[in-house]
């Protein structure tokens, strides 16, 4: 499958960027933003999207 990443630029929180890195090492990806296109492909194709956004599960564990 021809690649058509595309850079762009996301704030996250330092601990989901050392949870990335983390999982990157762990699993053998070149980098962080692939660990991030994992789990968005995992999102993307597996897992119903109001799981995931609905009033009661979306959340953040950094937001006061």
């Amino acid at each position: 499958m021809p690649s058509d990443k595309v850079t762009h630029e996301f704030e996250i929180e330092t601990g989901q960027r050392e949870w990335l890195e983390e999982a990157a090492d762990e699993y053998g990806f070149q980098d962080e933003s692939k660990a991030l296109r994992v789990l968005l492909d995992y999102a993307i194709q597996d897992v119903d999207r109001d799981l995931i956004f609905s009033a009661e599960n979306a959340r953040c564990r950094y937001c006061g």
